[in-house]
């Protein structure tokens, strides 16, 4: 038998709670809305969305696909933020591709680029997984988070209390050889452009260490780390810089898989760092898949599957619910993301 055939079926007696609704409202701090994450909700109907994030629960919802150029930061505006502007936030990102045009001076385009698109509506900035592995300067150098020459767009961040979000890096399995060992075989056999050897990449540690300078550097500025602080399988780590950075927030969009495995470990990181977790999915705005995630917040199930398919996509585990409190849950769904997104 292949490995892709094998789909064992657990028979322990546990029992499975269906939580169709979150205990308290949402803010979805962490998603998409254009392919190809997000369902291209860009090119649908705005009623179905609002009618999908309705059932769900879900009062307002980051929409990360505002990108960098004019036409289509304009577009999702326009579609999205003019037709329910209480229900989105867009947010912008930075064109990469021009650093050989601006050569060292790139850091200061690049934030007027951001104020132009924050005049324009944009409410925070993007920055994806390519800076620490792709982004190249005028000399064809790989560019560190950490580079000095990025500080003017921080700090125009910071100037214009517009948070950042950052997904630098990816699991530490991406990083890690594809071996007989590496516990995302099958994931990176799918995908084998998601695997970063070193070399010729830089090691994972350097990557999320980069960040880490670069979010102690700017206190003036809100980062939050997407997916656990890009380091879901090291809380610890992820809990020292929380307490070494006031302006260092997270989220755990597409990271269930992780923390469901570490139970203990997560539900006390969850109470402990209650007011620096924001709520996100990273699968768009897919009803049971919220569903899936507040059962993992509220219930003490054993465990269950972290997806919705029939392999799971990450690794063959399960996870347990971390059933969570009132107190932090509320502010998780919701009061931190109205805090550090400036929502009413």
């Amino acid at each position: 038998m292949q490995l892709a055939d094998f789909r064992p079926r657990a028979v322990l007696a546990t029992k499975a709670t269906r939580v169709l609704r979150a205990r308290f409202p949402v803010v979805d701090a962490h998603n998409h809305l254009a392919e190809p994450f997000g369902g291209g909700w860009d090119k649908r109907p705005l009623a179905a969305l609002l009618d999908a994030l309705d059932e769900a629960g879900v009062t307002a919802y980051v929409d990360l696909d505002g990108g960098w150029g004019t036409d289509i930061l304009h577009a999702h505006l326009d579609h999205f933020k003019q037709g329910a502007p209480q229900r989105f936030q867009i947010f912008g990102g930075v064109e990469w591709a021009q650093w050989p045009a601006h050569g060292d001076r790139f850091g200061e385009w690049a934030a007027a680029q951001l104020r132009l698109q924050a005049a324009r509506g944009a409410q925070g900035l993007k920055i994806w997984k390519p800076l620490g592995l792709h982004v190249r300067d005028q000399h064809n150098e790989l560019v560190s988070p950490d580079d000095a020459r990025l500080d003017a767009l921080w700090a125009a961040a910071g100037e214009l209390r517009l948070p950042v979000m950052v997904h630098v890096a990816d699991p530490v399995a991406f990083f890690d050889p594809l071996d007989a060992t590496n516990e995302r075989w099958e994931e990176l056999h799918a995908h084998p452009d998601w695997q970063f050897p070193a070399p010729p990449f830089p090691p994972f540690l350097n990557i999320v260490n980069a960040l880490a300078r670069v979010v102690e550097r700017h206190p003036q500025t809100t980062f939050i780390g997407a997916h656990v602080g890009c380091y879901a399988e090291n809380l610890g780590w992820v809990a020292a810089l929380l307490a070494r950075c006031p302006n260092f927030y997270i989220d755990f969009s597409a990271r269930i898989g992780e923390l469901g495995r570490q139970p203990y470990s997560a539900r006390r990181f969850f109470v402990q760092h209650a007011d620096r977790i924001l709520f996100g999915t990273d699968q768009g705005p897919d009803v049971p898949g919220y569903q899936l995630y507040y059962r993992f917040l509220e219930t003490d199930d054993e465990y269950f599957d972290y997806g919705t398919g029939a392999v799971p996509g990450q690794g063959r585990w399960q996870v347990y619910g971390l059933h969570l409190p009132d107190d932090v849950l509320e502010k998780i769904y919701n009061g931190n993301a109205r805090r550090v997104l400036g929502l009413g």
